[in-house]
């Protein structure tokens, strides 16, 4: 085995397992090879083959048994990970659980968990039930869990399949990710990450756990399982790394790459798990938090992810004013091509909440009608939960109140509203 200071060696497993539960009131009607052949022109290839192919292997069992058999989950932590009371008391109400296990060696695609996902998902289906994610302690419904599964590119959102939760302590957040394991890989964390960067810092772990999982995959493409696969100490994170990673790959953006520095923290609890740490890079001055908000700054391209709230004044009056002047020039700049390469045209607009609108950036993927901009978020609002990073939305026109071109340095046009808020300086037209 090779080992370099500019490469990690990280431990593979010899195998990997999924969990799915599905709760009923009763026993289940249809067998698992009749729900899944009712997904058929519904579910993607090669999942849906692959669900088929393991149902008749034994790499996938499928059982019924008394919910008493099964140790309880902890209501707690299925109501942390998101479970409602309706999907709670569902569970307190079956008295049977049908049992989705399947086992599958490292690599891509994870077998296991694409099949094992989609047969819990049609089985679901026919009871009018829920799917329980044990590893991600997650209830999801059964046309969830399905979205959840590859296209017919093969593409996932790796948010489906990997939380980011935090918690909080003297030094500031402690963020870890929560499904990398299911692919075999390590799970990432972060500490010391300034409390204010809550959004933005999740959205970068999602970003590197991308990243780094297409490194891991990588090393895993070999006929024979190696023992390690070498990740790169040094990992690069980029804003199409965290695009992808919410679904979103036209949203590429032009920012500058951050670096970040991968240390392996065995567990010394034989029952605990270890962690690859996310640290600066060699040399960085200061405390990590200072650093990972710099990484925040560079991967947003300087628009804060962070919402804010415009301050009423003639300076911002102007400055709505130049920008909406200028929509109809920038549309058709975009239309033709005619934006400098590299760049990514963002608007910014209104979303109501009760504190008075909240705006919010999004970056323009088309823009066919004057009135109609469809785009991605580059933000997470408080005032709508469905306005997410990564997440599609659609902006009428006349609620954009400003718009710039981002390049790897940060606005290069526009942003007039934001220099405003930044600077506190009036804004003028070019």
């Amino acid at each position: 085995m090779l080992i370099t200071d500019d490469f990690l060696p990280v431990p593979v497993p010899e195998s990997l397992d999924a969990t799915y539960l599905v709760p009923i009131a009763g026993l289940p009607k249809v067998s698992p090879k009749t729900a899944v052949e009712r997904l058929t022109g519904r579910l993607a290839e090669p999942v849906h083959g692959l669900a088929r192919q393991m149902l008749d292997s034994p790499l996938m069992s499928v059982d019924t048994r008394p919910v008493g058999e099964f140790p309880e989950l902890p209501p707690d932590l299925l109501t942390a990970f998101g479970a409602t009371e309706a999907q709670l008391a569902r569970l307190a109400a079956a008295t049977h659980l049908v049992v989705v296990q399947a086992e599958y060696r490292p690599g891509w695609p994870p077998a296991h968990e694409w099949a094992a996902r989609a047969v819990a998902a049609a089985i679901a289906e026919t009871v009018d039930g829920d799917v329980v994610d044990v590893f991600g302690l997650q209830f999801l419904d059964p046309a969830a869990a399905l979205r959840s599964l590859p296209d017919e590119q093969g593409r996932i959102r790796l948010v489906d399949w990997v939380l980011v939760p935090y918690s909080s302590d003297a030094d500031g957040l402690w963020f870890t990710t929560k499904g990398l394991r299911r692919f075999g890989l390590l799970e990432l964390q972060a500490q010391g990450v300034p409390d204010h960067l809550t959004r933005a810092w999740g959205a970068v772990m999602t970003g590197a756990a991308r990243r780094l999982l297409r490194d891991w995959t990588e090393g895993l493409a070999g006929e024979e399982v190696p023992a390690f696969v070498q990740l790169p100490v040094l990992a690069t994170v980029t804003g199409h790394d965290i695009a992808v990673a919410y679904g979103n790959p036209e949203q590429h953006g032009a920012t500058a790459p951050v670096l970040l520095r991968l240390e392996l923290d065995p567990a010394t609890d034989p029952d605990a798990d270890s962690f690859l740490s996310l640290n600066p890079p060699p040399g960085h001055p200061g405390p990590a938090g200072r650093y990972f908000a710099a990484a925040c700054a560079t991967l947003f391209n300087g628009i804060q992810p962070d919402v804010r709230y415009a301050r009423p004044g003639d300076a911002m009056s102007r400055a709505i004013a130049t920008a909406r002047a200028g929509l109809g020039d920038i549309r058709a700049r975009f239309l033709a091509g005619q934006l400098p390469a590299e760049t990514q045209l963002v608007v910014k607009y209104g979303l109501p909440g009760d504190e008075g609108p909240e705006f919010v950036w999004a970056g323009v993927t088309s823009w066919d009608s004057p009135e109609r901009i469809v785009g991605a978020s580059a933000s997470d609002a408080n005032s709508d939960p469905s306005v997410r990073i990564g997440a599609p939305v659609v902006v009428a026109a006349t609620d954009v109140v400003d718009w710039a071109l981002l390049d790897g340095t940060g606005v290069i046009e526009g942003g007039w509203t934001q220099a405003v808020l930044d600077a506190g300086e009036p804004p003028t037209a070019d």
